[in-house]
């Protein structure tokens, strides 16, 4: 990932709602949330919720798919994992430390069994 790509990212979650609706995309897994279910979890009017979409999903963090009559909303894990990735590629780099932290984990999200 390049810095610009990190500071779009950062820049867009960088604001309690879109942190928010970003954790709750990502605590949802693969399914992803519909944005009327994501409305009801956060409070937010439609046009609130919709403008700060649009910031994630310019960023690269959130992906959207229309099914039927429903805009149904995801996190995009290959580009949280390529941030937190770069935001850790040298950690501890210049450390003496051998146990100064520790990889970071790749998040895999599986579906939900119903």
């Amino acid at each position: 990932m390049k810095s610009k790509t990190a500071l779009a990212c950062l820049n867009a979650l960088a604001q309690e709602h879109r942190l928010n609706i970003f954790r709750l995309l990502v605590q949802a897994g693969e399914e992803g949330m519909a944005v009327g279910e994501l409305a009801a979890a956060t409070g937010l009017a439609g046009a609130t919720l919709t403008n700060h979409l649009h910031i994630l999903r310019r960023a690269g963090m959130v992906s959207d798919e229309r099914l039927g009559r429903v805009i149904q909303c995801r996190a995009d894990y290959i580009q949280m994992n390529a941030l937190l990735g770069f935001l850790t590629e040298n950690c501890c780099a210049i450390s003496a430390d051998a146990n100064c932290c520790a990889p970071v984990a790749v998040c895999k999200p599986t579906r939900r069994k119903l």
